[in-house]
C-alpha cells in the first residue's frame, strides 16, 4: 500500500474514534483536494479496506495499520516525554495517547497536576508524533483500550503498570496486544523533579 492511502486509512481510523469527518483532516494532512480524497477514498471502498459509510475501516483496513497506545500523566512536557512519544510513534502508524484524568493524577503523583487534563490533552493533540489524545477513564483504564484496539501498548521506562497487569486486562477485553518497555536517555528529566527544583517560578507564572 502507498504512502497516501496508508495516511487516509490513518485519518478515518482517527476520525472514527472522534465521530468527526475524515476529509477536513485528510486536506489538512496531506495537502489534497476533496475531489482526489474522494477518488482515494473510493478507490480504498472498493478494495475493501474501507466500509460503505466511508467513515470507517473494514477489518482488513484495520489489520492494514499498526495503532500505538502510550499514556501518562503529562502535566510537565520534558525531553524523556518528546523521546518516548517518538520511540512509541516509530512502532507503528498511528499513536494515540492517553492521558491520566486530573483526580488519577492525583493517585499516581501524590500532587494536583499543574495543568488541566483538557490543557494536557490540548498540549498533547499539538505534538506532531500523536494522531490522537484521549482523556482516560478514571475506572477502567481498559474501556479507552478497548476502544483504541491497539496492536501495541507503549509504556514509558518509569511507569508503574506492570506488563502482566496490562496482558490480563488485555485478555478480559479479548485483545491480543504486544506489551513493549520504552527507555529514556534522559532518566534525569521527570515532571516531579522539574516542579521540584523551579516549582515556586512555575507557579507564580
Amino acid at each position: 500500500m502507498d504512502f497516501i492511502n496508508k495516511k487516509i486509512l490513518n485519518e478515518i481510523y482517527v476520525s472514527s474514534i472522534t465521530e468527526t469527518d475524515p476529509i477536513n483532516a485528510i486536506k489538512t494532512k496531506l495537502n489534497l483536494n476533496e475531489s482526489e480524497i474522494i477518488s482515494k477514498i473510493d478507490e480504498l471502498v472498493t478494495n475493501s479496506f474501507v466500509n460503505n459509510d466511508r467513515k470507517s475501516l473494514t477489518q482488513t483496513g484495520r489489520d492494514s495499520i499498526k495503532v500505538v497506545l502510550a499514556g501518562g500523566v503529562f502535566d510537565i512536557i520534558h525531553p524523556g516525554h518528546i523521546h518516548t512519544l517518538n520511540a512509541a510513534k516509530q512502532l507503528g502508524d498511528v499513536l494515540v495517547v492517553v492521558v491520566a484524568t486530573d483526580n488519577t493524577a492525583v493517585k499516581m503523583k501524590k500532587r494536583r497536576p499543574l495543568h488541566s487534563q483538557e490543557q494536557r490533552q490540548e498540549l498533547l493533540n499539538s505534538l506532531t508524533m500523536v494522531d490522537l489524545c484521549l482523556v482516560g477513564q478514571e475506572d477502567d483504564i481498559f474501556k479507552t483500550v478497548d476502544k483504541v484496539r491497539p496492536q501495541i501498548i507503549a509504556l514509558g521506562y518509569d511507569q508503574v503498570h506492570q506488563e502482566k497487569f496490562i496482558n490480563d486486562g488485555c485478555k478480559r477485553i479479548d485483545l491480543n496486544a504486544q506489551v513493549a518497555r520504552l527507555q529514556s536517555p534522559v532518566p534525569e528529566f521527570s515532571s516531579s523533579i522539574i516542579e521540584k527544583e523551579y516549582g515556586e517560578s512555575i507557579h507564580g507564572i
